[in-house]
């Protein structure tokens, strides 16, 4: 029996391996796709060959060590980067190890390389005030102003995740007396959330608007009626928080993501006195800890209880409370009432 190639190799570990076996969905695919790319673009800079010509003895656990060594200096990743190549690298090897056993002593030599400690990240979240300035300073009138309002009312209505915002579909959205949405999340998972009236009467207006509308069509759609992706949601959060971020100074000043309205979400429900349970479901999140890929340690990190998502928006409300010694807590700037979730049940 011949040795197959590391292209059929490659080829069957995202086709076959990562989809059908592990039950990835398309995105993580992408990323394992994606640091595979360039751990062979290294690799035939590094031969030196062309990718074609790329054989299974290249590769070396010295040049996984180099590679690693490359992305911090050279292309300036951050750990968590490095980290997440590592573990794609990882699982590749794993795969190789079982498909060629001869790969079996470079794949454990490279199951031992340890991934590098990294701080927990920082919760950051925009207050109440910040948030009726970026609702009101938004346009009223446009081709596109109902959809940017739309998809950053959404933002902060569901405190969803952008890939759960580009793949929202019409028949996603149950309208009512009692409206409410069903988010497809990380690892196949489908959660409902409910709706304020705000939220679904513009999502409503956006969709009478359209000529033709099928219950399989994106609702966040581009000028093409094709259905916009993270990195459109991103740039619209980008181009109409502009303002809010040139306003910001010293050293906290950062670019609005998509992802800062689901901490500001999650973090206004618990200034409201909403259960974290509640909060975790509301997230998507199966425990109250942080996802996996950000509670995994390596080997040489101490051993210590991870920080949960939970404990970090406790300490942002406290944060909040210290700040406003003597203030009373504000309702929701929007005029959405407090949430209860007995009046949500789908």
């Amino acid at each position: 029996m011949t040795t197959p190639s590391l292209g059929a190799l490659l080829h069957a570990f995202l086709t076959d391996e990562l989809p059908l076996r592990k039950g990835l969905r398309p995105a993580s695919i992408k990323a394992h796709r994606d640091a595979l790319r360039l751990f062979l673009v290294f690799i035939a800079a590094d031969v030196p060959c062309r990718l074609s010509q790329i054989a299974l003895d290249a590769l070396t656990l010295d040049r996984v060590r180099r590679f690693l060594q490359y992305l911090e200096e050279n292309r300036h990743n951050h750990r968590r980067t490095r980290n997440h190549r590592l573990t794609v690298l990882h699982a590749f090897f794993d795969f190789l190890a079982r498909r060629v056993p001869e790969c079996l002593a470079v794949a454990q030599q490279v199951a031992g390389i340890p991934f590098k400690r990294v701080p927990p990240p920082e919760t950051r979240f925009l207050d109440r005030d910040t948030i009726t300035q970026l609702f009101a300073q938004l346009p009223k009138n446009g081709r596109f102003a109902l959809r940017d309002r739309a998809i950053l009312l959404f933002l902060y209505n569901t405190a969803a995740r952008v890939q759960e915002v580009a793949d929202l579909r019409v028949a996603d959205i149950q309208f009512g007396e009692k409206p409410w949405v069903r988010l497809h999340g990380k690892g196949d998972k489908w959660r409902a959330c409910p709706l304020w009236k705000q939220t679904s009467e513009l999502l409503q207006q956006l969709l009478n608007n359209r000529p033709t509308s099928s219950s399989t069509q994106a609702v966040f759609t581009s000028n093409g009626r094709r259905s916009l992706t993270r990195f459109g949601i991103y740039k619209i959060v980008r181009r109409h928080t502009a303002q809010l971020h040139a306003s910001e100074v010293g050293p906290s000043r950062r670019h609005i993501s998509p992802h800062l309205f689901r901490h500001t979400g999650a973090v206004h429900l618990l200034e409201s006195g909403v259960d974290p349970n509640v909060i975790r479901g509301w997230l998507g999140h199966v425990s109250l800890e942080t996802p996996p890929t950000a509670t995994r340690k390596s080997p040489c990190a101490p051993r210590k209880r991870p920080l949960n998502f939970a404990n970090r928006l406790h300490r942002s409300l406290q944060y909040i409370q210290e700040s406003r010694r003597g203030e009373t807590t504000k309702r929701f700037s929007l005029g959405c009432p407090r949430f209860d979730p007995k009046n949500y049940v789908p």
